[in-house]
């Protein structure tokens, strides 16, 4: 029988990932979308396997309508306690309104369950929600993931790559959980699809300390990369808590002293996975650390060779 899956957040970067793993597994996918708002009929309306239902969190009656009939939903929204905990928590109660055995909840991170109180806000949403959730007469399961590999090259500055430096607090050999967003979509869709699912399900894609990432970042240039101590977990946290005093906008879903958080969640263990079961769905090609870090440096080169050859053939592009 085919699976009938709502997705919430399906416009956004994971949710996105997630409805193209389940539409591989043939599952039948409702989109969830605000009323008026055109971004899912852009992305899905050519797609037949697709439904696209509207439905405003505000709305109670319209939301349970929504989800009326599917056998699982899935959030992957984004935010803060809007969004995590207030926009969550209407999607639960219009699951259970209308029947709908199971829900999973968008976690998509480290483990959130043992971090310390004031330690990391989007982790302690998470925890909040995770507490109605398990109140809730639904069958629920969250997939804990560790952080998102893709962060290495992007947003998380622990690879200073112009100085040839690896960054780590308190210990170098802190392991550290990290999984892309692609085998993370994935894995959501084969717990969507998995009615025995337990309450929470935690992969790793890559287990990495410090240290290994400095070795392979030197193995993959020829040059090497050293470690770089930046003081302890305590200190950055205390760092992460001034920059939240001072922020100007409290919504902001990645401001700079949430990054800090996650790294002190990340090095001080407390958010480390310590049940990782990837052949939960059997064997898969899981995309590691390295995978990431070498495909990331072999753009560079590519964009680095295209603008020499454009500076040497003295063209200049105009946007």
């Amino acid at each position: 029988m085919t699976s009938s899956v709502l997705v919430a957040g399906a416009t956004g970067d994971i949710g996105r990932r997630i409805v193209r793993e389940l539409l591989h597994r043939d599952a039948r996918v409702r989109v969830l979308t605000r009323p008026g708002s055109g971004t899912a009929a852009a992305l899905f309306g050519g797609d037949d396997r697709i439904d696209i239902v509207e439905a405003a969190y505000g709305d109670p009656s319209a939301l349970t309508t929504a989800v009326s009939g599917t056998d699982v939903v899935l959030s992957a929204v984004s935010g803060v306690r809007p969004v995590i905990v207030h926009a969550q928590r209407a999607l639960l109660a219009a699951a259970v309104d209308a029947g709908v055995p199971r829900f999973i909840p968008s976690d998509y991170s480290s483990d959130y369950r043992r971090i310390a109180v004031g330690s990391n806000r989007n982790f302690e949403l998470r925890r909040e929600f995770a507490a109605d959730l398990d109140a809730a007469p639904i069958h629920a399961t969250s997939i804990l993931n560790g952080a998102f590999t893709d962060m290495l090259t992007g947003t998380a500055p622990m690879i200073l790559f112009g100085r040839k430096k690896v960054l780590f607090w308190s210990s170098a050999d802190q392991v550290l959980d990290f999984t892309t967003k692609d085998d993370t979509a994935r894995m959501a869709a084969l717990v969507a699809l998995d009615d025995d699912a337990p309450r929470v399900v935690e992969v790793a894609g890559d287990r990495v300390t410090a240290r290994d990432v400095a070795r392979t970042m030197s193995d993959l240039t020829g040059t090497t990369f050293g470690l770089q101590w930046a003081g302890t977990t305590g200190t950055l946290g205390a760092m992460a808590a001034v920059g939240r005093r001072l922020s100007k906008n409290a919504d902001e879903t990645f401001p700079a002293w949430q990054g800090m958080q996650y790294f002190v969640s990340m090095f001080s263990g407390q958010a480390q996975l310590r049940h990782v079961d990837n052949a939960r769905y059997g064997e898969h090609r899981w995309t590691t650390v390295r995978d990431v870090l070498e495909a990331h440096l072999g753009n560079q080169l590519i964009v680095g060779t295209a603008s020499s050859a454009t500076r040497a053939s003295g063209t200049t592009t105009v946007a």
